[in-house]
């Protein structure tokens, strides 16, 4: 009796130290031991509403190499099976299931950037969101009448309602949700800026300022004349004088400018062409910054009302038409 009550102890002892064992192993195995892995570093994308299983797919599909039960059970038996997040995680070499769990739960992502440059036209912007590999596609068949529509936008015109700025988003966003963004930099920027605008200026509306402003924008990249070109052009509105800039005619020829501007280009009317019509046309020309739009509505305050570019990025400015055309024959023409 004695040596049978010895034998089941004995037994029982050894139960509990493999049972020790394996769950000791266990621990190593989902705490400590790295994860294979087909790359040094491993992309993936967990969407919206996918559980463990679902994830865990995900990841051995893009070459993360684990066991998906265990994944599954690690995920249960923390209650962390809950709290994973959505989003764009990065896998590196060395990287425990453990960690990976953890990183998923803490919503630790890997995040992108786009950057749309001041003075970018709206097609402009559409391009570099569909070169970039990181964005979801989903406006590729939509027109700027769609994109208005869904953006709730009113004006009948999609130009320069964007801020150009760099964009951090979670890879697999959509064009759609980053150009939503850029719309409402734009729209509170505008809005906070018109109420700082100064008094009686010719401008009606924050759009008519936008509008100046995408002017301001593509007439001049040297920022302390930008200032002083706006008070051009609100010099030239103030006495009804055609505006007569160069950027709204290109602007107007949409495709067939190749890079030149010619007489009859001048003459051509459009509605965007200051040459052939007064007042602001009717959009800006393109997606302009916060500085071209503090110019726009704080104009510096002269007596200029031409300008020419000197070739360096700067402009020399005219009180007069007959300085001016001095200013253009040694700046443009060459003549001393």
């Amino acid at each position: 009796m004695k040596k049978t009550a010895r034998l089941f102890l004995l037994f029982l002892l050894a139960l509990l130290l493999i049972s020790a064992s394996v769950v000791g192993g266990g621990w190593w195995w989902v705490m400590k031991r790295p994860v294979a892995m087909d790359q040094p570093v491993v992309d993936y994308i967990v969407e919206h509403g996918k559980g463990p299983r679902s994830i865990a797919n995900t990841m051995i599909e893009a070459g993360v190499n684990l066991h998906p039960d265990v994944f599954v059970a690690l995920a249960r038996l923390s209650k962390k099976d809950t709290s994973l997040q959505a989003g764009a995680y990065e896998a590196t070499q060395g990287d425990t299931m453990w960690q990976l769990l953890e990183r998923m739960v803490s919503g630790d992502m890997t995040q992108a950037r786009l950057t749309f440059v001041e003075g970018w036209t709206f097609q402009r912007f559409r391009e570099a969101l569909e070169a970039d590999s990181s964005v979801r596609q989903t406006l590729k068949d939509a027109d700027e009448a769609e994109i208005r529509e869904r953006l709730g936008i009113t004006q009948p015109y999609i130009e320069g309602l964007f801020y150009p700025d760099t964009y951090v988003f979670v890879p697999g966003s959509s064009d759609f949700d980053i150009l939503r963004r850029a719309y409402q930099a734009q729209e509170d920027l505008l809005m906070k800026l018109w109420e700082q605008r100064q008094p009686d200026l010719p401008l009606k509306t924050p759009y008519e300022a936008l509008i100046l402003a995408s002017i301001v924008e593509k007439e001049t990249g040297h920022a302390e004349d930008r200032a002083r070109v706006a008070g051009v052009f609100i010099n030239r509105l103030r006495v009804g004088m055609p505006l007569q800039t160069d950027p709204t005619v290109i602007y107007g020829m949409g495709e067939r400018y190749q890079g030149r501007i010619r007489r009859s280009d001048l003459r051509r009317d459009t509605p965007w062409n200051t040459y052939t019509r007064n007042g602001l046309p009717p959009s800006p020309i393109a997606n302009s910054g916060k500085a071209a739009l503090q110019a726009a509505l704080n104009p510096e305050k002269h007596e200029y009302y031409y300008f020419v570019s000197r070739g360096d990025g700067t402009s020399e400015f005219s009180r007069n038409l007959a300085a001016h055309n001095r200013a253009v024959a040694k700046y443009i023409l060459g003549r001393n």
